[in-house]
């Protein structure tokens, strides 16, 4: 069977495509490097993580300071022997920007951008006759004077990688005045183009709509049944919601599905803190129009495998314990901006991270000037904190990790839960004047004062642990729902004090953004020092799949 989400955690705005037997998946990544992380699957339930699209500096440019900002809504599509992603990165002035590969694992081109392809989310469409075509999703001004947003496509010289030719707009979506028509995807089927967008914002009300039409450029007439899938009338309670942003595959067999994106709030208080997850449902096709979801019309726990598919018994999910014997980082590990200087390695089987300088967050916080829009480019090479994080994928779980008790004064280290700039849970360590460790569980939140946002951090309690330098500490968080429970202590969890804590603030409907929460390890001093870093035995993390 298949069972969503079929990517947990943090892994929003899915696209997909197929080449033979095989289907490769990406999805958005933001402020996190490696950058679009790809995955294949030969059965649409098993995905196995290949690579990042973009895993070198000269390809990624991103800072921490806006963590929403970075890798918008990516895109891949194959023809002709090539691989080819399409995708935003906010972070370099919402630039939009092509990279190719023959092989999908890697390694990728440099990345291309595209003179004149304004507005975000941009896909391609490879033609039966050789021609290629951009869409994207940007605000323009109609013939009246208006503002208005809108799906837009022209012909693109695939080699050249530049737009040619007639601009015109395909559709506005299938509301009127429809909030943030975005996420265009074409397609070909029985001679004709269906165009495919997400609308409704990113929250309650998002949907996935349709439309078609007998030519590429339009004009496009929107399906009656519209939208397609959407969770936007089941309520709050109900266990998927916010669905949307979703992209079509067709099988050897002939089967259709649907990817999509959805979050899985928290029983109590709706907090979405895993983020948008990668969903799966399948389509049928009648009178020329997709069903998703047929005989239900919303996204179900599981179905049957595509027709010829099987299970693969040697599958194995990404993830456990990791214990540094390889001397690189594993796939599902991520840096907090765009690592120009790299900052840890493996010794000894061991990950040793350099104290940085850099904290969590910015000194200033605000998401409504324009200077702190451009701010977030190529600019800030350095500057970056000292984390190495991967997702958080299930509502229960465990995070543990042996640290190394070197720790001086002025360097603090530990394990922190991360959602954004602002909102994050530290389980912090730090050297006293005794001799002795302090583990405190510091919380960091936003605020919000007359439509600016700050940020406020607080030490919400704390144990004192006997540890010389030599010596190791164990630490956990633990995660509930919305509530976490963090251990530090000389031995595992089981003999450890437990400093327990609210963790709604790392829901993206609280922080606002577009994230999921991020465990991971963390070192940070008031001063740098190049012979510095806090050292990490193991990393282990467990989740129950009990929703």
């Amino acid at each position: 069977m298949i069972k969503n989400p079929i990517l947990p955690g943090c892994y929003p705005d899915p696209s997909i495509v197929r080449v033979d037997d095989t289907f490769y998946l990406i999805t958005s990544s933001f402020c996190y490097f490696p950058g679009i992380p790809i995955f294949k699957s030969k059965n649409l339930a098993q995905w196995e993580q290949i690579g990042h699209v973009l895993d070198r500096t000269s390809q990624l440019h991103t800072t921490h300071e806006w963590m929403s900002a970075g890798i918008f809504a990516p895109t891949i599509r194959y023809n002709n022997g090539t691989f080819y992603m399409i995708v935003t990165n906010i972070s370099m002035n919402a630039q939009n920007m092509i990279a190719t590969a023959k092989d999908p694992a890697g390694e990728w081109s440099e990345i291309r951008i595209i003179e004149g392809a304004d507005g975000i989310d941009p896909s391609l469409f490879f033609d039966d006759d050789g021609r290629a075509y951009y869409t994207g999703s940007s605000q323009y001004v109609d013939e009246n004077g208006n503002d208005r947003r809108g799906i837009w496509a022209s012909e693109i010289d695939i080699e050249k990688m530049a737009l040619k030719g007639e601009r015109r707009v395909l559709w506005h979506g299938a509301l009127e005045g429809a909030a943030w028509p975005e996420a265009p995807h074409i397609y070909k089927k029985d001679g004709w183009y269906y165009l495919m967008i997400a609308e409704g914002g990113t929250g309650r009300h998002h949907a996935v709509t349709i439309s078609r039409s007998k030519s590429p450029m339009g004009t496009y007439i929107g399906n009656k049944a519209n939208p397609i899938l959407t969770h936007r009338h089941l309520g709050k309670d109900y266990p998927i919601c916010n669905v949307g942003h979703a992209d079509l595959v067709e099988t050897e067999g002939g089967e259709w599905y649907m990817v999509c994106l959805a979050t899985r709030p928290t029983k109590e208080g709706h907090h979405e803190l895993m983020g948008r997850e990668t969903f799966i449902a399948p389509v049928i096709w009648e009178d020329g129009w997709p069903v998703a979801a047929p005989m239900v019309g919303r996204l179900q726990d599981e179905y049957p495998l595509p027709k010829g598919c099987a299970m693969d018994s040697k599958f194995q999910r990404a993830g456990g314990k990791c214990d540094f014997d390889s001397p690189e980082l594993s796939m599902e590990w991520n840096f907090l901006g765009t690592p120009f200087n790299k900052f840890w390695k493996i010794e000894d089987s061991m990950l040793k991270i350099k104290y940085l300088s850099t904290p969590f967050v910015p000194e200033r916080y605000s998401m409504d000037t324009e200077e702190t829009f451009n701010s977030h480019n190529a600019h800030r090479e350095n500057h970056i904190p000292g984390f190495i994080g991967r997702r958080q994928q299930h509502h229960e779980f465990s995070a543990q990790a042996k640290m190394s008790a070197d720790i001086r004064m002025g360097e603090t280290a530990g394990l922190a839960a991360v959602q954004s700039d602002a909102n994050i849970i530290k389980l912090e360590c730090r050297r006293l004047d005794d001799g002795h460790i302090r583990a405190a569980c510091i919380k960091g939140s936003t605020i919000q004062e007359n439509d600016q946002f700050s940020y406020e951090t607080k030490e919400e309690s704390f144990i004192i642990i006997e540890a010389a330098a030599h010596e190791d500490i164990y630490l956990e968080i633990k995660g509930s729902g919305a509530k976490f429970s963090l251990y530090a202590g000389n031995k595992p969890s089981g003999e450890a004090v437990a400093l327990d804590t609210f963790a709604g603030h790392l829901g993206s409907e609280t922080a606002g953004g577009f994230i999921g929460t991020y465990i991971g390890m963390y070192a940070h001093a008031r001063e740098e020092d190049d012979d510095r870093y806090a050292g990490f035995d193991w990393f282990k993390y467990e989740g129950n799949e009990k929703k």
